[in-house]
């Protein structure tokens, strides 16, 4: 089943993890978006992070998990950017990723089955 979350990205320019390895590089709604996406239908980001773990191996592989139609559209407004992201992977998937993304720069905004 898939979920439709609705992030905003209140300040877009602090929307920055707080490792830069990890953290968005975007600037603009379709770059937010493109990189959420492909943070959610590949591994790529997981894995850059769990190889800076201090114990790589016992990290949960579930936390890895992918959704290869996960889909994540963005929207400019004057201040701030709103990312909706459809999919079925779980809420606390989703926050992980937007933390390494993002940091603390993101609001989720609503959640809808």
């Amino acid at each position: 089943m898939s979920v439709r979350y609705l992030i905003r990205l209140p300040r877009p320019e602090r929307a920055r993890g707080a490792e830069p390895a990890l953290a968005f590089t975007a600037h603009g709604a379709e770059a937010f978006a493109e990189q959420l996406q492909d943070a959610l239908r590949t591994p790529a980001l997981f894995e850059r992070w769990r190889a800076m773990q201090p114990d790589p191996d016992e990290v949960d592989p579930a936390l890895g998990a992918t959704d290869p139609h996960a889909a994540v559209g963005g929207d400019q407004h004057d201040l701030h950017v709103d990312l909706v992201a459809t999919t079925g992977l779980s809420g606390t998937i989703l926050k992980h990723r937007l933390r390494l993304l993002a940091g603390n720069h993101w609001e989720l905004r609503d959640v809808r089955a």
